[in-house]
């Protein structure tokens, strides 16, 4: 298969074909292993592939989804699939084989993916770029030497590089969003508890953190959704979904109630051509008949100090227990710079710190969360920045002490998106804009816990609207043959 043909698909469209038996999963397969060849020496983002699930691929393995025999890249953080490698970007978990798949993993191959490899990621996930000292830096595909965004970095700049049409990301702090935002895609944060990650664990990162696909279509997010929103046996609560599913429920828009955020959350000026894209957003939703409003919403300006509590507590723990499956110790030989500051600093905190972080963040939520009395779906910017070149966010920069780690690193990047983490609402990135730099800007809407279908219904109309599908960037597979 031709890759210009390969990549003038989306995932459910590639389904199809192999659905009807125009292309089989193993030419598939060949493609995206010869579009991972051609982009990979440009921007890195692929970790490793598979040769069973390529070369030797048995389309009998291949689930009858609808993403059947679409190749498909797992996060090398949480992207648990059994009898695989799972080092989370780190030195200390090089050679860590995964055990057991999570639900998540069986729901993605009952929907018929063939995942053919790994995607980068920052040493476990704790960055907004993806850049690592392990397996090497991931460019967007935009510009060589600029950051992809993280933590799902690999995954949104192999999807929008045309290496594979849909990928795994995760996000505790935007970092689906973020990615997307960057690389120039879309990506969907869930609601808290929508895409099971037992059996495990129930929930991760305290719940702040959420599982899903990079992808370049609403169609395959709403699609994908269908398939990994199944509760499970033991999760521990079940939130609602449309009766009639979001791939048909998407189509249906109705008018809304919209929130126009853009007031600086942790003190981050927007970039003014951000500003002025989600501006143009804003008046595009009003001549959809929708109603928009400008909205300040309310955070604790110390909220990343309490998140800092929230995540790493037990850090110190977790990353012992990953030492004893290597036979390595956490240092400053197997861990990041920060990274090992972090370990360091997590064995101070105490069951005390840990419940007054909770106690602060359930206030947090709240005053956030004021907006939705008011409004169906709150407008942003995803970031207040576009890309810019490596080194300003990852994890070996000069002078990063805990005292200003998230002022640093993360303050930045996460102004709009932790948010939804917080309060566990479902967010999505879209590419609606170019900046001059010839950087993607990325859109951001959320709404009420569980309403991802107003999100989706909103996107569509966006994406009719104010279309990307024509915007190929310059490290794109079918610029550089």
């Amino acid at each position: 298969m031709k890759l210009s043909d390969y990549t003038s698909y989306d995932g459910v469209g590639l389904g199809k074909l192999v659905a009807k038996k125009e292309v089989s999963a193993k030419e598939l397969a060949k493609a995206a292993a010869e579009a991972i060849a051609l982009a990979k020496p440009k921007i890195g983002a692929v970790v490793e592939t598979y040769p069973d699930r390529i070369e030797k691929l048995d389309d009998k393995s291949i689930g009858k989804g609808p993403f059947q025999g679409v190749p498909f890249l797992m996060k090398d953080v949480f992207g648990h699939e059994k009898g695989r490698k799972m080092e989370f970007g780190s030195k200390l978990c090089e050679g860590m084989i995964t055990p057991a798949d999570t639900y998540m993993t069986t729901q993605l191959r009952a929907a018929g993916v063939n995942i053919l490899g790994r995607s980068s990621a920052p040493e476990y996930s704790m960055s907004g770029t993806t850049e690592n000292k392990f397996y090497g830096n991931t460019s967007s595909p935009w510009k060589q030497g600029f950051s992809a965004g993280g933590s799902s970095g690999g995954a949104a700049a192999a999807v929008s590089s045309g290496m594979v049409p849909i990928a795994h990301g995760s996000d505790i702090g935007g970092s689906i969003r973020i990615p997307a935002s960057w690389c120039g895609g879309v990506g969907l944060k869930p609601s808290r508890g929508r895409v099971s990650v037992g059996p495990v664990t129930d929930e991760g990162g305290l719940g702040y953190s959420a599982n899903f696909i990079q992808c370049l279509t609403i169609r395959d997010a709403a699609v994908m959704l269908d398939c990994l929103s199944h509760p499970q046996i033991g999760d521990p609560f079940i939130i609602p979904k449309p009766d009639e599913g979001y791939a048909k429920n998407y189509k249906k828009p109705k008018k809304y109630k919209i929130g126009l955020v853009l007031n600086e959350l942790f003190g981050v000026a927007i970039d003014p051509e951000v500003k002025a894209a989600v501006e143009k957003t804003a008046k595009t939703l009003q001549s959809l008949g929708h109603k928009v409003d400008t909205v300040k919403v309310e955070i604790d300006k110390n909220f990343l100090e309490t998140m800092n509590k929230l995540f790493f507590f037990g850090f110190d723990v977790r990353l012992d227990g990953y030492g004893k499956r290597t036979g390595q110790k956490p240092s400053d030989k197997t861990l990041e710079p920060i990274i090992w500051e972090l370990y360091q600093w997590s064995k101070t905190l105490t069951a005390a710190d840990l419940f007054a972080a909770m106690s602060a963040a359930n206030i947090a939520r709240r005053s956030c969360a004021k907006i939705f009395e008011s409004h169906d779906i709150w407008l942003s910017p995803t970031n207040a920045r576009v890309s810019e070149a490596w080194g300003k966010y990852n994890l070996s920069k000069p002078g990063v002490t805990m005292e200003n780690f998230s002022s640093s690193l993360f303050s930045e990047p996460i102004q709009f998106t932790v948010p939804h983490n917080l309060m566990g609402t479902p967010a999505i990135s879209l590419p609606l804009a170019m900046h001059s730099t010839g950087m993607p800007i990325g859109v951001q809407l959320a709404a009420k816990p569980a309403d991802e279908h107003i999100l989706l219904q909103v996107a569509r109309q966006l994406e009719q609207e104010m279309p990307w599908k024509k915007r190929i960037p310059p490290l794109h597979v079918t610029n550089l043959k």
